[in-house]
């Protein structure tokens, strides 16, 4: 398999950690989106990571449907996602939380690096805040509710811890989300009990925005 993006994107880098957590061997092409963008369009028509090419020749898009394909290759019994029940909705919420806050933290810094500063729309920018600082705030409740030492839902690691623990280092990365220690401190251990994995430190790449 080739998977085919930059680890510093959260997208990303929830594919590579579930691969190697199910130790799924796979190439990496570490292609950006803005030096590799026509390299990527080859494999993706829109030019976007991640993008996932199966021993088969099948090209895969958007994190969602890679990992759903995953799982099917896993098992029943491997599968990060549980099948069915009020455990996989909530797993489905949670990661739609954590992915919502990373789409939102992206778009600031979008706005910040590609746009010149008398272009950038102020309300905009508070806007995309609110909801990334929210979404996170909600995440951090769940993790406090079910105990820092426990996994968000079921006995085991699941998708949603994943997603939720690539996410938060990389707003924490990039936009310093957790500057003041007191914030969002108990999804800040769940995603430092994460980090200390194989699996998530083989695949750290921190990201630095550039200068404006």
């Amino acid at each position: 398999m080739l998977l085919i993006g930059m680890f510093d994107s959260p997208f990303v880098r929830r594919v590579a950690v579930t691969l190697k957590l199910l130790e799924m061997p796979f190439e990496h092409a570490n292609w950006s989106v803005g030096r590799d963008f026509d390299r990527i369009r080859e494999f993706n028509p829109l030019g976007r990571v991640p993008t996932l090419v199966t021993d088969d020749g099948a090209r895969l898009m958007e994190s969602g449907a890679i990992l759903d394909w995953i799982d099917e290759q896993a098992g029943p019994e491997r599968a990060l996602l549980p099948r069915a029940g009020a455990d996989r909705r909530t797993a489905l919420n949670l990661m739609a939380i954590a992915t919502g806050a990373a789409e939102k933290g992206v778009l600031q810094l979008y706005e910040r690096v590609f746009r010149p500063e008398d272009k950038r729309h102020a309300p905009w920018l508070e806007r995309c805040h609110v909801q990334m600082s929210a979404s996170l705030a909600a995440l951090d409740r769940a993790v406090g509710e079910r105990g820092v030492s426990q996994w968000l839902v079921g006995k085991r690691m699941t998708q949603a811890d994943i997603t939720a623990a690539c996410a938060f280092t990389f707003l924490n990365d990039a936009l310093r989300v957790a500057a003041d220690r007191v914030m969002y401190a108990s999804l800040a251990t769940l995603a430092s009990r994460c980090e200390s994995l194989p699996a998530f430190q083989e695949t750290r790449l921190a990201f630095h925005p550039p200068a404006n």
